[in-house]
């Protein structure tokens, strides 16, 4: 019985970091998670959200991110950036991407 709550305990202490990606071998932070793109794109604000500090673009491929063209809601950051701006609005945009997250960092009318 002991043995069995020994094994259990070190198997949930071995695949934890492994099931959430948060090492790679020799515990360090995996390549994919520490992977920062960025890309430049162009598009129409469909949505803005001033308190919340986003806004929603369709926008056309972003190649050096590996996009295709779609509509998505990105964080603007700082949210400053918002200001001024409204929806149907054509814009160009910068964006960073790490991992699921994605943020604007610099965006003007076009």
């Amino acid at each position: 019985m002991k043995l069995t709550h020994s094994l259990r305990a070190a198997s949930i202490l071995l695949l934890v970091p492994i099931a959430t990606g948060a090492v790679a071998q020799g515990g360090k932070p995996s390549a994919a998670a520490a992977v920062v793109k960025t890309g430049n794109g162009m598009g129409t604000i469909t949505a803005i959200d001033a308190k919340g500090g986003t806004v929603t673009i369709k926008h056309g491929p972003i190649p050096t991110i590996g996009w295709p063209a779609m509509t998505m809601t990105f964080r603007a950051f700082p949210p400053a950036l918002l200001k001024g701006l409204r929806s149907g609005q054509r814009v160009a945009f910068t964006a960073r991407v790490k991992g699921m997250a994605a943020e604007v960092t610099a965006i003007s009318p076009h």
